[in-house]
């Protein structure tokens, strides 16, 4: 098979669970022998979309990559439009200006995927104009990964058509689908529910490595990997944590490793390393005494994944309900809502090292059943294999 996909932006230097997920089902596509893609923007950065590669055709992994260079990015005065669509929207009209608005807008790559012999052409996420565009003028061929989570966004009039208009749906969790299936009517679409795949670590982590790059010794520390922002919840997490602190002194760090966006208050105890390679992340997974994702707005979580596949417990936020859904089946974490929920499971896992390994060994043998991107990569290819063919 030929396949194309169209994200708002792509490459290794791109940060972005959305992006990162296109960038490794392209890669492994192209392991597993197909043909493989992507017409997207010269961004780098979804701040302002702003041209940053150069528009040209490359080559990354194997992965034909297409950049084109945008008409508008993103508006400064989006977040206003947004107070005043997104409780309620304005139709039509006023979504499609809250959706040009957002950007990025670029309608070169659109009419290169359209031009393209793929036989199956990937938009992922649903939020960006080249989805919001590409599915409609696609639709026979589109093959849509919402990477959805119940936000005012998605209850855009605008979405209803978006939704409507592909060949084929694919999900990353139960959690995904149901909500997808309560807003929309897509009861008439081929629907797979997939995950994403997880790329285990090439050799047996370096523990120590990790603990001497941090300064850590031999303390027990927690651990985040990801965008140091707000919106991820790492604000309440660090909060969370100097109030544990404040009530179990003790050597108990917590390490927040990502690019900083929103800095959380200072605490002696508190390590932010900032962006780390695969070698120091793989290490400090390995070393830790549990796994913090605490984003109440996560479509899957590549970390959980990551962090089970070295038999780490996790701790996520019960708000979310693609993590809980994930812990839950996996019997491999643990949730909490506000701080006497923090506090019980911290005290629940520190008092019982059994415990966290039972659900350590528990989250690993999910991945290893669902998630390892061989077999994930198989169904996803049979299952593209019907859409495309069914009439």
């Amino acid at each position: 098979m030929k396949i194309a996909f169209v994200p708002p932006r792509y490459g290794p230097e791109v940060i972005g669970g959305a992006e990162h997920a296109v960038r490794m089902f392209a890669e492994n596509l192209v392991a597993a022998g197909d043909e493989v893609e992507v017409f997207t923007t010269c961004a780098l950065e979804s701040a302002t979309w702003a041209d940053a590669y150069p528009e040209a055709t490359s080559s990354i992994a194997g992965v034909t990559v297409h950049r084109f260079g945008s008409e508008s990015g993103r508006h400064p005065d989006l977040d206003a439009l947004s107070d005043e669509i997104l409780p309620k929207g304005l139709g039509a009209r006023g979504d499609r200006r809250w959706i040009d608005m957002q950007g990025p807008v670029c309608p070169d790559a659109i009419d290169a995927a359209a031009a393209s012999d793929a036989d199956a052409v990937v938009f992922y996420p649903y939020l960006y104009w080249p989805t919001v565009v590409g599915v409609a003028r696609l639709k026979d061929r589109a093959i849509l990964h919402p990477a959805a989570h119940d936000e005012p966004q998605l209850h855009l009039p605008v979405f209803q058509e978006v939704f409507a208009q592909p060949r084929a749906l694919v999900f990353q969790t139960e959690a995904e689908r149901a909500v997808v299936r309560r807003l929309f009517r897509v009861e008439h679409l081929p629907q797979l529910l997939l995950g994403l795949g997880v790329q285990q670590p090439p050799g047996q982590p370096d523990e120590k490595a990790g603990r001497d790059a941090l300064g850590l010794g031999d303390r027990p520390y927690l651990i985040y990997v990801g965008r140091v922002d707000e919106g991820k919840g790492t604000t309440i997490l660090a909060t969370s944590f100097a109030r544990y602190k404040e009530r179990h002194p003790g050597p108990l760090a917590l390490v927040l490793a990502g690019p900083v966006f929103d800095p959380p208050p200072t605490h002696p105890d508190i390590v932010l390393p900032g962006l780390i390679d695969e070698p120091l992340k793989w290490g400090l997974l390995a070393g830790a005494q549990a796994c913090v994702n605490p984003s109440p707005h996560e479509a899957f979580s590549i970390l959980l994944m990551e962090a089970w596949s070295v038999g780490l417990p996790v701790l996520v936020n019960a708000a979310c309900a693609a993590t809980t859904e994930h812990c839950a089946r996996s019997a491999g974490g643990l949730w909490f809502s506000d701080f006497a929920d923090f506090e019980a499971v911290l005290d629940r896992l520190s008092a019982d090292a059994d415990l966290g390994a039972r659900m350590g060994y528990a989250g690993r043998a999910y991945v290893d059943r669902l998630f390892l991107w061989p077999s994930l990569i198989r169904r996803y290819r049979r299952f593209l294999e019907r859409a495309v063919r069914r009439p």
